[in-house]
């Protein structure tokens, strides 16, 4: 199994989209993509850089400035250099509607639906998503984490980079009450909000957890975390 083609954070992506700029040209002509259509990626591809690198710049100076501020109000030696300066930004480059992803992975899909396509253009246009493995579900365990906001304890859990292999994670409390572990809920969204109300007196609550597939414990069971709550 392969992972998503399209890159998630922002510095792979704007990479892909320059990749696949420069090379597509190369592969127009067998993937019967149109001159309007590497016209139109490659504005994209311009616009998101673009804007990608001014937000790092603003970023940046924001930490700067931030610092400048404090040291105004707080006191302290000043840097070598001074207060900082206004950014420097990139020159502006026309803009291009939102959904830059969006289009981007239209592209994409249109291409490799072509009965021209092949794994090597893939790779050298940078679209062919990374082989994954399963994992090893004999060892596999949810790392879980433990958090009070106000009255609710918020349950921290995720897939470790496997959810395209699982299913669900079953979470079980064990509430000091004798009666052990119980069953809590079946998740499927990393992250659980338990609504439980907190006890009149200090006690405390242990969670554990592990992972389904096809309605079947997989893996083992994580290791318990506790947590002290009520009153």
């Amino acid at each position: 199994m392969k992972s998503d083609p399209i890159q998630k954070a922002d510095a792979p992506f704007a990479g892909q989209m320059n990749t696949f700029k420069i090379n597509i040209p190369n592969y127009a002509t067998v993937l019967g993509v149109t001159t309007a259509q590497m016209a139109s990626q490659a504005a994209d591809e311009v616009a998101f850089d673009y804007w990608f690198k001014s937000m790092n710049i603003m970023q940046k100076d924001a930490q700067q400035f931030t610092a400048w501020k404090n040291l105004l109000r707080d006191g302290g030696t000043p840097p070598t250099g001074g207060a900082p300066g206004l950014p420097v930004l990139p020159e502006p480059v026309p803009t291009v509607s939102p959904g830059i992803k969006t289009r981007f992975r239209a592209l994409v899909q249109t291409i490799k639906n072509n009965p021209n396509y092949n794994i090597s253009i893939g790779e050298a246009l940078d679209i062919e998503g990374a082989q994954q493995n399963p994992p090893d579900y004999s060892t596999l365990m949810p790392v879980l984490t433990l958090r009070i906001n106000g009255n609710r304890l918020e349950i921290g859990w995720g897939w470790q980079g496997y959810a395209a292999y699982l299913d669900q994670i079953e979470l079980q409390a064990d509430r000091s009450d004798g009666k052990g572990y119980v069953p809590l809920t079946f998740d499927t969204t990393p992250g659980y909000i338990d609504t439980t109300p907190f006890p009149a007196t200090p006690t405390k609550w242990t969670i554990r957890g592990i992972y389904r597939l096809d309605e079947a414990q997989v893996g083992q069971w994580s290791s318990p975390v506790s947590i002290m709550v009520g009153a």
